[in-house]
């Protein structure tokens, strides 16, 4: 290890960490967590040199989002996928204080300065920035980097991820969230109880939540629910994305699989996820939006 110049420390891996083990020992140490706001967390940032998609991997990522398949570039939310495994080595560690088991995926902020092709290498850095109270609990933020091999940040994001748990007040440390408007529907799609599954299978992210009633019910969930980043990706495989492009979105309310579910946008980059025909239609699920970048 080193200290970096921006705060953590840096610990330089040789390959991708097994997701296996970390699922294990994060459910393994998920029962003695006690999240709270104001709680200790890893001061690590994890790099990985070298980094390449697996296409078999991407070529399934491509059909389980909606993304066209054999393109010469990465999708706009791919590289999330090459940055997970180290997330999930910093959210299992015993110095983590979320519980990994039922931690919800609540937002995600990205930036893809160019595009990205499909055959390059890419040094990838991932780090705990910090948490905070939520109204339903502790979220953790998580910084993710790509950089190309001449060094320059090519994809960033910042995602958000809730522990739920008591807090002293029900809207503590937050503003009662305004609802936009809803907007356009364009396309209205027909889910089934297998997304979590196979999306758990192109991502490796194979928390219970998203995988059958039986474990997602042990968490406080009636039914599997879709992973919020198989929502954003879907919603922009349909939206389109230029080669630099900002995406904001938030994760409203899970969606219950299987489900309808109706896709909206606008003219002015906003998109959304709300219940489709055989659903709440007022049932926000997903709301984001597109900006060129740089604005």
């Amino acid at each position: 290890m080193r200290p970096s110049t921006n705060g953590p420390t840096d610990l330089t891996l040789t390959r991708a960490p097994a997701l296996p083990p970390l699922l294990a020992r994060g459910a393994l140490l998920s029962p003695a967590k006690r999240p709270h706001p104001d709680a200790g967390f890893p001061r690590t940032r994890l790099l990985l040199p070298g980094a390449r998609a697996d296409l078999p991997r991407l070529a399934a990522y491509e059909r389980v989002c909606g993304f066209s398949t054999g393109a010469d570039t990465l999708p706009v939310t791919y590289p999330h996928l090459l940055g997970f495994p180290l997330a999930m080595r910093l959210m299992s560690a015993r110095a983590f204080p979320l519980p990994l088991l039922g931690l919800v995926h609540t937002s995600i902020e990205l930036t893809r300065h160019t595009a990205l092709p499909v055959g390059a290498a890419y040094d990838v850095a991932v780090h705990v920035a910090g948490l905070a109270p939520h109204r339903r609990g502790t979220e953790a933020t998580v910084a993710t980097e790509l950089r190309d091999a001449s060094g320059a940040v090519v994809w960033e994001s910042r995602s958000t991820y809730l522990a739920r748990h008591g807090t002293p007040g029900e809207e503590s440390g937050t503003a009662a969230r305004q609802e936009p408007e809803t907007l356009p529907v364009r396309a209205e799609w027909r889910l089934g109880g297998d997304i979590g599954r196979r999306y758990g299978a192109a991502s490796g992210d194979r928390n219970p939540i998203h995988l059958h009633p039986l474990t997602a019910r042990l968490f406080g969930f009636p039914r599997a629910i879709a992973h919020g980043m198989w929502t954003v990706a879907r919603c922009l495989a349909e939206h389109g994305t230029p080669d630099a492009v900002a995406v904001r979105a938030a994760f409203r309310a899970p969606v219950l699989l299987p489900a309808t579910v109706a896709y909206g946008a606008d003219g002015d980059g906003r998109f959304e996820l709300r219940g489709g025909r055989d659903e709440a239609r007022d049932r926000l699920h997903l709301s984001g939006v597109v900006e060129p970048y740089p604005a």
